[in-house]
């Protein structure tokens, strides 16, 4: 799963192969002045320099005053969609990766003084800790052959959907009300959903995992998934029974939702009730160089607790995934997924492990495509710029997997 590499300048057969490949993508683009412009800006992305914000990439492409005014117009002020431009991408690229997870994640930007939208001083995984940054979702296929993101969508904090002034300078459409990180990768989901891509597993950390209401949306579209929880989770048991009470006497209501026989537990506590019988050594990953890991594991079927206590819902089945390293004071990581009953165990610990390749994502979108160096101050600026840069990691994928192969005009 080896990451798109960034090229040196490119020769001329390769720049011929990208303005071929950026025409395809952008080819829903009413003017051929945005289509120009897009093909510089991707290009700037991909060749070998600094900073990739707009001063400095032009600049290095030795393009006109004119020519920067034009591209700072249609990356920060243009109305098209950028998610038009992320699905050709994901349409021609994805069936060539032997997609077998999507990946939900969101990442920190970085970010100084506060009028850049959505920043403000917040938790960042990406950090670590509290900074001043802006927080972007997204949802990328990970494969055999290599990743591609799907979908962006930057979080706006309550503060910057109530706040009109801000709102306004940073031109966010009236339509864009506050919504959760689970809720914006929900959207994202559904979206790519709907694309003539591979569909597959949905992976992600706590923050969307422990979102019961998450979960249930992806099992209503039937989308499986496999999504890390909490220690703290409660759940209903292997061995609790669920059956629907009795009225409350001739004329009272007839009881509709089923109620279990015991209290819940949390999945710390039903990990350490398991007896030894119910822990199972399984590979869980495969290394570049073609080792496997194998690790402990528990797979045990569980009732989550808040769907039915808290939102009435019917009792639903999910497979707990426990992994409790052999020497290991307790358990690393827990997981829930809606895979079928009789999933096999591998499968259910290798998509477990998979999603941290996601980083690897980051790692070249960031430090190599410049995802984290635009600097303008539009909402649909922000956007417009992650759909170039997915452009760009889309053509270099293609690079890697068959760097003489012809692309499509």
């Amino acid at each position: 799963m080896g990451a798109a590499v960034a090229v040196e300048v490119p020769a001329a057969q390769t720049r011929e192969r990208l303005a071929d490949f950026v025409g395809a993508m952008v080819a829903t683009l009413p003017h051929v002045r945005q289509r120009e412009n897009a093909l510089v800006y991707v290009r700037g992305l991909i060749e070998q320099g600094g900073r990739k914000s707009l001063q400095p990439t032009l600049f290095r492409l030795e393009e006109t005053p004119a020519r920067y005014e034009s591209v700072q117009q249609f990356l920060a002020d243009s109305p098209w969609d950028p998610g038009l431009l992320v699905r050709a991408g994901a349409e021609r690229v994805a069936p060539e990766l032997g997609v077998l997870a999507w990946v939900v994640d969101d990442t920190g930007i970085v970010k100084q003084g506060r009028h850049s939208p959505g920043v403000k001083r917040q938790y960042s995984g990406t950090l670590g800790k509290i900074g001043n940054c802006q927080i972007t979702v997204s949802v990328h296929a990970v494969g055999t052959r290599g990743t591609l993101p799907l979908g962006w969508a930057l979080y706006l904090p309550e503060e910057w959907c109530e706040d009109e002034s801000r709102r306004a300078r940073a031109k966010i459409p009236a339509t864009v009300a506050f919504a959760t990180k689970p809720q914006l990768a929900d959207r994202l989901i559904e979206q790519a959903a709907g694309w003539q891509v591979p569909l597959a597993p949905i992976l992600a950390d706590t923050a969307y995992g422990d979102n019961s209401a998450f979960r249930t949306r992806l099992h209503a579209r039937e989308l499986e998934y496999v999504l890390a929880a909490s220690a703290e989770i409660s759940v209903y048991g292997p061995e609790a029974t669920f059956t629907v009470p009795e009225r409350n006497g001739a004329v009272g209501r007839r009881r509709s939702v089923a109620r279990p026989d015991r209290k819940p537990e949390s999945l710390r506590a039903l990990a350490a009730r398991l007896p030894a019988k119910g822990w199972k050594t399984v590979p869980c990953r495969t290394t570049p160089a073609g080792e496997e890991i194998s690790s402990r594991f528990a797979f045990v079927r569980v009732v989550a607790t808040h769907p039915v206590r808290n939102n009435n819902l019917p009792p639903r089945e999910e497979w707990l995934i426990i992994e409790w390293p052999k020497g290991e004071d307790a358990p690393s990581d827990y997981w829930l997924s809606n895979l079928p009953p009789n999933t096999a165990p591998e499968r259910l610990a290798r998509l477990a492990r998979l999603r941290w390749t996601i980083e690897l994502d980051y790692r070249q979108l960031k430090g190599e495509l410049g995802l984290d160096h635009y600097e303008g101050r539009s909402y649909a600026g922000f956007h417009h710029h992650c759909a170039l840069v997915t452009c760009a990691h889309a053509f270099l994928t293609l690079e890697r997997l068959d760097p003489k192969a012809p692309r499509p005009a």
